[in-house]
């Protein structure tokens, strides 16, 4: 391991300590809270909009959540381990059987939605 290795994981560590990164994927549905400055005061703001791809690479991941916004797509690219992030919440699981969701990029409306996945219990 060099040496930006370990510097890269300290601040990953460092950055897991402060809050927790819940498992979620591509077709997910997310909702992001974020510290925005503005001059000088620094507020919360809130993203919620669906994964449409994620980029693994120690220190330097990000993910990448689009949502429709008065009819414009908006998307947004979040570092993981920013400490700009306040809070990542998953508020549903989207069934998809690709690592980029770019095709959404062309779709609106009903077209763009992603189904539920749905989770099996065993029935004993």
């Amino acid at each position: 391991m060099n040496i930006l290795d370990q510097i890269g994981k300290k601040q990953m560590d460092a950055s897991l300590a402060e809050r927790a990164i819940p498992e979620f994927g591509p077709g997910d549905t997310l909702k992001i809270s974020a510290k925005v400055v503005e001059g000088t005061r620094e507020r919360i703001q809130a993203f919620e909009g669906v994964c449409i791809s994620r980029k693994s690479g120690g220190i330097n991941s990000s993910f990448t959540v689009r949502k429709i916004s008065y009819g414009e797509g908006v998307e947004r690219v979040f570092p993981l381990y920013s400490p700009r992030i306040q809070s990542i919440e998953v508020i549903r699981r989207g069934a998809v059987r690709r690592a980029k969701l770019y095709y959404l990029r062309g779709r609106t409306g009903k077209a763009a939605r992603i189904a539920e996945k749905t989770v099996r219990t065993s029935a004993s």
